[in-house]
């Protein structure tokens, strides 16, 4: 299998029905030597190409997020190129995952793998997702992965606090409620 087999499969859905998503991810895990080649492609092509890797990525790092620990470096900083909304949720949410595989599970392997270069990377494009003008699930994903990440950098729940109240009268009523969680957590 190469790079062309995984084109050729993300081509074949042309709606995003969640089925289409698994099958192609399904293709991903039973095709593990194509995992590198996703990962490019969410970050390295431009329009549907790029949010159908975005898609299959969250969906292949749900079932296996080991498969990313060798590329942390090359999604950490890459995702601050990232605009789309479409591609930007399921990437907020694989933030999340790798937050919560390192903080709260605290899985040895992932210890070695996420460095700090990574993890300030992380950073920036959550606290990104709160401050600029994004969709609610981009946002919420954020917060998770800035407070897993702030057990660690001291600085940023106070930043995060800051921002959840000065943005809770004006968000949305998803906002509001995860803001909420997440304060009474700070």
């Amino acid at each position: 299998m190469n790079r062309k087999d995984l084109i050729d499969k993300l081509n074949s859905f042309t709606t995003a029905e969640r089925s289409n998503r698994d099958k192609a991810a399904e293709f991903v895990l039973d095709h593990e030597e194509l995992f590198p080649y996703l990962i490019k492609l969410t970050f390295e092509e431009q329009g549907r190409l790029s949010v159908k890797s975005a898609w299959i990525l969250e969906l292949v790092c749900i079932q296996k997020l080991s498969l990313i620990y060798p590329f942390l470096d090359f999604f950490s900083s890459h995702m601050k190129n990232i605009s789309d909304e479409s591609a930007l949720r399921p990437l907020s949410k694989v933030i999340s995952f790798i937050t919560n595989e390192y903080y709260i599970v605290k899985n040895p392997e992932i210890l070695t793998k996420l460095t700090q270069a990574a993890k300030e990377q992380l950073i920036e494009v959550s606290f990104d997702c709160l401050i600029e003008d994004h969709k609610i699930a981009a946002q919420v994903f954020a917060m998770d992965s800035l407070y897993d990440l702030g057990k660690e950098f001291s600085w940023i729940h106070p930043e995060l606090k800051q921002i959840l109240l000065q943005n809770l009268p004006k968000g949305s009523k998803g906002y509001q409620s995860h803001a909420k969680k997440i304060l009474k957590l700070l």
